[in-house]
């Protein structure tokens, strides 16, 4: 096991690298860089007007950048002296594989820099916003696992039934909601939209929280919750639900549960005294895995609609503005925590089940 660890640990350096360098890539060739964003801000031009301008002024200002030897549009009239300044100020004065290389020399001691709009550095920024991220991931993921792993084992053992159909039926259709426009929905029917008005429409707590007893901060705290959660968990239930449900047909149909029911043990017995124990295996060894979805990809839109001051919202106006020390910094931690929360969930099931082995099952690949 300590050989499959260490060349887990070792492929986790050449994932890393490929996942940064085909972002920096696509990013290198999109548009509207921090250099472009600041020339346009020099010229009272915000980034929205120029697009609304249209292709005539982008063809103006190519042509006018290109008779002061310049590569950015926006550039005319002036000083290029200053256009260098701004380049050196965001580091575009290097090349892209210079900037690249430096930028892994620095991620490998995770130095990762200050963040070009909010005059602070990348971390304290993450360190700032992960609270919200962990409270709604956090939360999220302790109702899916309430909800669903009951509601796989009676579907389990009701298979078929009209029970069984109705809430596979329901499930399954709040998996094929996005949770973005489920947030929406909410929004208009409880937040003040056009019906009712019974929930906050932003943020984790009110004005006047500090001003609270723990009691009313503690009311106040999930009162705010309660409609992003529920976006958030809404199509979350099916894989869990399912995955539960089909565990435990498959540990219901082996041969030691009807040994157990020849012997006249009452069913309770069998389901949660072995079969239980057995079925849940799969499903407990998951939950790593399950976490990266909820923390890093589940919550991103559910916190720009909720104006939650997160991770998520956070990476949302730095792809923006591209404020790139913020992209690839939080790209590079959540890329990191995923890969070390996969081989966890890989470790737990081995921990779990000491029959299943990695390194047998490479050496006969």
């Amino acid at each position: 096991m300590a050989t499959y660890i260490l060349r887990r640990l070792a492929l986790m350096v050449p994932t890393l690298i490929g996942i940064l360098l085909i972002n920096f890539a696509i990013v290198q060739a999109a548009p509207g860089g921090p250099v472009e964003q600041m020339l346009a801000r020099l010229h009272g031009i915000t980034p929205d007007l120029q697009s609304r301008m249209g292709t005539g002024a982008e063809v103006q200002t190519s042509t006018s950048a290109a008779s002061d030897g310049s590569g950015y549009r926006g550039a005319q009239g002036l000083d290029p002296e200053l256009v260098k300044r701004i380049e050196k100020l965001y580091g575009f004065d290097k090349p892209a594989w210079e900037r690249f290389l430096l930028m892994l020399g620095n991620y490998a001691r995770f130095e990762f820099g200050d963040s070009f709009y909010h005059d602070r550095s990348v971390i304290d920024l993450i360190i700032e916003k992960m609270p919200v991220s962990i409270s709604l991931g956090l939360w999220s993921t302790l109702i899916i696992y309430l909800v669903s792993i009951p509601l796989g084992i009676r579907k389990a053992v009701h298979d078929g039934s009209r029970f069984d159909v109705w809430t596979s039926t329901v499930i399954i259709a709040g998996y094929a909601i996005p949770g973005f426009l489920f947030a929406i929905l909410l929004i208009v029917l409880f937040a003040g939209g056009t019906w009712l008005d019974w929930f906050p429409l932003r943020g984790l707590t009110s004005e006047n929280f500090d001003q609270l007893p723990w009691y009313g901060k503690i009311a106040d705290y999930a009162w705010h919750l309660v409609l992003p959660v529920t976006a958030n968990v809404i199509g979350g239930f099916a894989a869990l639900t399912i995955l539960t449900k089909n565990s435990f047909l498959d540990e219901i149909r082996k041969q030691y549960v009807v040994t157990a029911r020849a012997k006249g043990l009452e069913e309770s017995r069998i389901l949660y005294g072995h079969v239980f124990r057995n079925a849940m295996l799969i499903v407990i060894a998951g939950m790593p895995a399950a976490l990266i979805g909820i923390f890093f990809t589940g919550s991103l839109l559910i916190e720009v609609v909720f104006s939650l001051d997160g991770l998520g919202l956070l990476g949302f106006q730095s792809t923006v503005n591209r404020d790139y020390p913020v992209m690839f910094g939080t790209l590079y931690i959540f890329t990191l925590v995923g890969l070390v929360l996969k081989l966890i969930s890989d470790l737990m099931y081995v921990w779990i089940d000491p029959r299943i082995n990695f390194e047998n099952r490479e050496q006969r690949t």
